[in-house]
């Protein structure tokens, strides 16, 4: 699953307007929050995950191993807040972001 650099700016467009529904601490990954991002990455195919952890590098070493774990595709991290895609061709039209934005934007 490999995107082009225009699909990566897009979906950061996206991004830039959404919350993060997952939260990662210190704590490391837990099967709760793997769970919970497993769910949205199905209904909402492109999401924002917080990582709530000082360190930079654990921050890194977090992420990496949530991108692994939930095959989903890092789009950008800034800070304390990652973007994360996994596309699901079946994913419900008025849930997906990715889909919600492309309708939206589509009709202008």
């Amino acid at each position: 699953m490999s995107l082009s650099q225009a699909q990566k700016k897009a979906m950061r467009s996206i991004g830039h307007h959404l919350d993060p529904v997952v939260t990662a601490s210190e704590n490391g990954i837990s099967e709760g929050m793997l769970a919970e991002l497993e769910r949205a990455l199905n209904d909402h195919e492109l999401v924002k995950v917080k990582l709530a952890i000082p360190d930079r590098d654990d921050r890194t070493a977090v992420l990496d191993e949530l991108v692994a774990q939930s095959r989903s595709e890092l789009i950008q991290k800034i800070g304390k807040v990652a973007l994360v895609y996994r596309k699901n061709p079946k994913a419900n039209p008025k849930l997906s972001n990715i889909t919600r934005f492309e309708n939206h934007h589509g009709r202008h």
